[in-house]
């Protein structure tokens, strides 16, 4: 089995500096009444991003793979939040918008069926306890 390591080290107040096995830090932190200086990405945000930058990193790897003419691409999540507390993440909808002239539809929609259902780690994660769903969208090269 696999093992990953994090390390999450305590600036002040609740700003926190963490890295993991990748040897990257990144700064974590809450408002300013909670103790915070906004000086860095709530922990539960970083879920999203870690989310998106996976799944991400499938698709564009796959169709990479397809040598389609991916110009930009772009994810846009949005997750609703239970009203109590913890404020668990409730469903997440990703967005794919994809931009390039000649993007064959098949080859996307298969890249992201094939990340949301084998490869993406942080998505078979969430999806035991998050309603996750997804669309795309083409645009032309250049938009």
């Amino acid at each position: 089995m696999a093992q990953r390591t994090a390390i999450v080290k305590q600036i002040q107040g609740i700003t926190f500096a963490a890295k993991s096995d990748s040897n990257h830090w990144i700064v974590m932190d809450g408002p300013p009444d909670l103790g915070g200086s906004n000086a860095g990405s709530r922990p539960r945000d970083l879920i999203l991003m870690a989310l998106g930058g996976c799944t991400g990193s499938d698709v564009v790897s796959m169709l990479q793979k397809r040598r389609a003419p991916l110009t930009a691409f772009q994810i846009n999540l949005v997750a609703n939040s239970a009203e109590e507390h913890p404020h668990v993440f409730t469903d997440i909808h990703v967005e794919y918008v994809f931009h390039g002239d000649g993007l064959n539809v098949a080859d996307i929609e298969r890249a992201i069926e094939l990340s949301t259902t084998k490869y993406c780690a942080v998505s078979a994660m969430l999806k035991a306890s998050v309603k996750i769903t997804h669309s795309y969208r083409i645009e032309p090269a250049g938009k």
